[in-house]
């Protein structure tokens, strides 16, 4: 008896030739660079350095596509966008010490994000590998463990052989449910050395799936058919595994309520009958999820933002898919499924019948209704008027990338993000400067539709030598800057815990001069012709700068009271 893995493929006359006679002038990083191209990948992002230059040598030689950023960091951002827009893994190339190092709150937001990012750098000589102070340009006695406590998984090369099965390994490690930044690294000298090994043409690194237990899906079949008030939660998970037609058809099976969390934005139709949309920083829509006596949570660990701030405390019975297991009941007791959204949903979606509830969609209307009540008693016009004007300007296929700043804060709970992965932001790790190099990283994924990036004037300044990219590139890429003179969200937490404000106040450039200094057009604009501005620069090819002076407030919230 033949078993399929007992096959293996035989090569042909000329691949065997090939093999034996592989073409002379390749190094170490030919070996990354043809198993990457084995793997799928047609774009690599990063910034060279001394001891990576064995790769990007070898970039030359192949027909990978090379967006080449000005900060380390700014070029994992990108890669992360990539990441989620494609579901590819987005190959980052680095240098060792500083450079790896600057990329890590990159690397962590894509953690958080669950982005798949395969990281891939050099290191100091093979020789200085194991803890001793030799002295080495950029050293450090475990840059690894730098890493560890941030990327999935780790992967070290010490020979020319080891390249490719490590990066198919990490390639396998970063698409495999829960999707992830991953890490390789090689010594400079591996990198550098000619090679006479074959020319790496394919690559075997397909992600596991991640199937729920039947038998937990059986009982959260049961627990949803026979909930008197259901309710469900999508986070990012849902996006990630493409499971929205999914949700939307079990949600309507049972006539459950949807609330996306902030990373799930567009999971569920903002404007569904069932749709709470995304107004989790408002009890009103925390008393009505802790009412629910069974709450379906799929692809989300209800951490700090999704629980309004930990102050959720459900009251009935909690069924959570979750593909990442640290995540699984972290915060809550429930049912937990460890699983792939996409997945575990079909599997709901064999077993559970149509649930009648001529009510719920009056339910969720009371909700809305009472959260609008309380923002517009807030007299937060201008706050409104410009998240609406983005909206307007915004074409409905067009990725939006968001810093962390008030305007962004704003749009987790009110923007309508239309589709599902077309939303964006830092709200993972939430650290500053995320908005415009993911722009430039979601422009690159998907050329066909403009993109926008959105910062506030503090958060702008991390990114700003990246315009020099957008112009290199070409890319279309609108930047909207919301220029308040400060870090406006801290000047806003400051001034409500210590009646004022210290360090957040910022000296202002000249956006419109600085954007124009680098051949990319600038516009500054006002509330009233913030609409018209945005559609115009997102027309318009290549990338642009619109700026808005204004001071926004965010909403009260409700977890303090």
């Amino acid at each position: 008896m033949t078993h399929d893995h007992d096959l293996v493929l035989r090569p042909t006359a000329a691949q065997t030739e090939a093999a034996l006679n592989p073409p002379p002038g390749r190094n170490g990083g030919d070996l990354v660079v043809e198993t990457l191209t084995g793997l799928g990948a047609t774009t690599v992002f990063g910034l060279p350095g001394q001891h990576a230059l064995g790769m990007f040598d070898a970039l030359r030689r192949s027909d990978l596509v090379y967006i080449g950023l000005r900060v380390e960091n700014n070029a994992g951002f990108a890669a992360d966008a990539y990441g989620r827009i494609t579901g590819e893994a987005a190959p980052l190339l680095l240098s060792t010490g500083p450079g790896a190092l600057t990329s890590l709150a990159a690397l962590q937001e894509a953690a958080a994000a669950s982005a798949p990012v395969l990281a891939i750098s050099s290191q100091i000589p093979s020789a200085g590998l194991g803890g001793g102070r030799h002295g080495y340009l950029h050293e450090l006695p475990d840059q690894q463990a730098s890493f560890r406590g941030v990327v999935k998984s780790v992967h070290t090369v010490r020979t020319q052989s080891q390249i490719p099965s490590a990066i198919a390994e990490a390639w396998e490690s970063a698409l495999t449910a829960p999707h992830g930044p991953v890490w390789v690294e090689i010594p400079q000298d591996v990198l550098l050395a000619e090679t006479s090994l074959p020319v790496v043409t394919a690559a075997d690194a397909a992600p596991h799936d991640l199937p729920p237990r039947p038998e937990l899906t059986a009982v959260a079949a049961h627990l949803l058919s026979t909930a008197a008030r259901p309710a469900i939660i999508a986070g990012g998970g849902v996006v990630r595994s493409d499971a929205s037609g999914k949700l939307r058809q079990l949600a309507e099976r049972l006539n459950a309520p949807v609330v996306t969390t902030f990373g799930g934005k567009g999971a569920f139709p903002w404007n569904h009958p069932l749709s709470l949309q995304s107004w989790l920083e408002d009890r009103h829509t925390t008393d009505f999820l802790e009412d629910a006596d069974v709450l379906l949570v799929v692809g989300s660990g209800l951490g700090e933002l999704s629980s309004n701030y930990y102050t959720f405390k459900p009251r009935g019975r909690v069924v959570q898919i979750e593909a990442d297991l640290g995540k699984l009941e972290s915060n809550h007791p429930a049912l937990g499924i460890h699983a792939d959204a996409r997945l575990a949903l079909s599997a709901l979606l064999e077993t559970v019948p149509v649930r009648e509830d001529a009510e719920a969609a009056d339910r969720v209307r009371t909700v809305l209704d009472l959260v609008r009540e309380r923002i517009d008693a807030q007299e937060l016009t201008l706050e409104q008027r410009v998240l609406a004007a983005v909206r307007e300007a915004l074409p409905d296929r067009s990725a939006s990338f968001w810093d962390m700043t008030i305007l962004a804060y704003w749009a987790w709970s009110a923007f309508d993000a239309r589709r599902p992965n077309t939303m964006h932001s830092a709200q993972g790790a939430g650290g500053l400067g995320y908005a415009f190099p993911a722009a430039i990283g979601g422009a690159v994924a998907d050329p066909t539709h403009p993109v926008l990036a959105v910062s506030g004037d503090g958060g702008a300044l991390y990114s700003i030598a990246e315009l020099a990219t957008a112009r290199q590139h070409n890319l279309d890429v609108t930047w909207l800057i919301v220029d308040d003179g400060g870090y406006g969200i801290l000047r806003e937490y400051m001034t409500d815990a210590f009646g004022q404000a210290t360090a957040t106040e910022l000296s202002r450039p000249d956006y419109v001069a600085l954007a124009e200094s680098f051949g990319v057009p600038g516009v500054r604009t006002t509330p009233d012709t913030l609409a018209d501005d945005l559609a115009k620069s997102l027309a318009t090819p290549g990338p642009s700068v619109v700026v808005l002076p204004a001071l926004l407030r965010m909403f009260a919230p409700t977890h303090l009271d």
